[in-house]
Order: structure tokens, then C-alpha cells, then sequence
């Protein structure tokens, strides 16, 4: 007696690649909404919007890396998906917020940023690291696009906050647009915290100050999005030093190798 089929949407040896690409489409709807609500004026919910997309972003790949789901589908659909949510939709909030009182300038400066983030994105994927230099794995080339995104949205994170400067904050949004898109080219090599060991007796304290690190979103999310993006330009030099100290170990060893060679 022949046994029914039953339909199934993808192979059961493929399942484990749905989830990461979920994370990733829910990603890209969230960075098309934040735009959608920006034209409607409520900058707040498009804000936080951006957000949740890039911790969906962190997550995806972690995620598809855990459960071994990753595929070269899925890596080209979370390049595009960077470049709607971080690429498009920041700097189109900010048009709509800020950038549009500059007239032809304003759009232009959106203009360049989004051409910077996908310059940015194509050589992300064309980045090949061999395995004798996987210390490099530790490093991004340039301001990673989901931090770009959220930092030029900086100045009017400010403005939703309750902080308060004597000097205003909204003229730098230009400025700032322009100088992180720039960064976002540039070879500044920036922590990807990617390859980051954690033994078993600091877990603890890692779970404790994620969920305080949440508690301060949810309380205080425009507040807390400051602190971390003025930390976050603080460690581009801490970046570049380790970088270099890495490089410098590494063409030592590389040199010693060489040295042992023609002995």
C-alpha cells in the first residue's frame, strides 16, 4: 500500500535555514516601516524601529552560525536587507526630520550616505580572509552599516531624549551624515566581537548586564542609544590600536617563520 506524501513547504534537511532568513525578512519590513512612520512624522516609533532591526541583524548570523544554517542565499539577503534598514531608512528619516530644510544639499548628503553604505556592503562580501590571518575576523574595514545607521540618527535621538546641551545639537546632522559615511568606506578597522570567548564563571555577569543593558532600553531608549553610540565612536581608536598591535604579532610570527625557513 502506497504511503501518503505529505506536503512540506521546504526539505526537513533545510528547516534549520528557515529561521536565520525569517530574522533577516522581519529585519527588512522593520526598516521599510521606520520610513513609512517618519513621512508620518512620528520619528519616535521609527527610531526604535531601526533599532529592533539591528538586533535582529546581530542575531541572524548568530543565530544561522548556532544551528548551522547559514547559506550564500542568506548572506546575500541580509547584505540587501542592511542596505533598506541601515542604509535607506536612517538616512531617509533624517531627510524627512532634518535634511529636506537644505534643500538639493540635503538630499545630495542622503544621497552619498546611501551610496557609501552600499559600497560598503559589496566589499563586505567580496572580504576574504585566509585562515592564517583569522585574527582579522575580530575586525570589521570600516563602520559596520547597522552602526552607521544608528549613528547618524544621533542628533535626532538627542532631540527625543530628555538631555539637554547648550549648543545645538540638530545643526550637526549634516556634518555628522557625511563624516560617518565616510567611516563607513574607510579602511578604520573597527571590533566585530564576533570571535569573543566567554568562560563558564563570567556567563553570570554576561546574562546580568544584557538584561540591565535591556532594562535601560526599555526605560530609557533614547538616553541609553546615546551613551552607547558616543562609546561606541570613543572605541574606533581602542579599535585601531588593537588592530595594529594584532598586525604587528602577526608579521612578527610571520617573520620568525620566515627566519626558521632559511635555517
Amino acid at each position: 500500500m502506497e504511503q501518503n506524501k505529505k506536503f512540506k513547504l521546504v526539505s526537513s534537511k533545510k528547516t534549520r535555514y528557515l529561521l536565520p532568513n525569517i530574522l533577516t525578512l522581519g529585519g527588512v519590513c522593520l526598516g521599510i516601516s521606520s520610513i513609512k512612520f517618519s513621512i508620518d512624522g512620528n520619528f519616535s516609533l521609527a527610531v526604535t524601529l531601526i533599532l529592533f532591526a539591528a538586533i535582529l541583524d546581530a542575531l541572524d548570523g548568530r543565530v544561522a552560525r548556532l544551528i548551522k544554517g547559514t547559506s550564500d542565499f542568506g548572506k546575500e539577503l541580509d547584505s540587501l536587507t542592511d542596505f533598506v534598514s541601515f542604509g535607506i531608512a536612517p538616512v531617509l528619516i533624517l531627510y524627512f526630520w532634518e535634511l529636506n530644510n537644505y534643500g538639493r544639499l540635503g538630499w545630495a548628503i542622503a544621497l552619498i550616505y546611501s551610496v557609501c553604505c552600499v559600497l560598503r556592503l559589496a566589499r563586505f562580501n567580496l572580504t576574504k580572509i585566509s585562515d592564517n590571518q583569522a585574527w582579522k575576523n575580530n575586525f570589521f574595514e570600516g563602520v559596520p552599516s547597522p552602526a552607521g545607521g544608528l549613528l547618524i540618527l544621533m542628533p535626532l535621538i538627542y532631540e527625543l531624549s530628555d538631555l539637554t546641551f547648550t549648543f545645538e545639537v540638530r545643526s550637526l546632522t549634516p556634518y555628522l551624515t557625511v563624516l560617518i559615511a565616510l567611516l563607513l568606506v574607510s579602511k578604520v578597522p573597527t571590533l566585530s566581537f564576533k570571535k569573543i570567548s566567554i568562560s563558564s564563571k563570567t556567563t553570570i555577569f554576561l546574562l546580568l548586564s544584557i538584561g540591565i543593558i535591556f532594562i535601560a532600553l526599555l526605560f530609557y531608549t533614547f538616553e541609553t542609544l546615546l551613551t552607547f553610540g558616543f562609546f561606541y565612536l570613543v572605541s574606533l581608536p581602542i579599535s585601531i590600536f588593537l588592530f595594529k598591535n594584532q598586525q604587528k604579532k602577526y608579521s612578527q610570527k610571520i617573520s620568525d617563520e620566515d627566519h626558521e625557513d632559511i635555517l
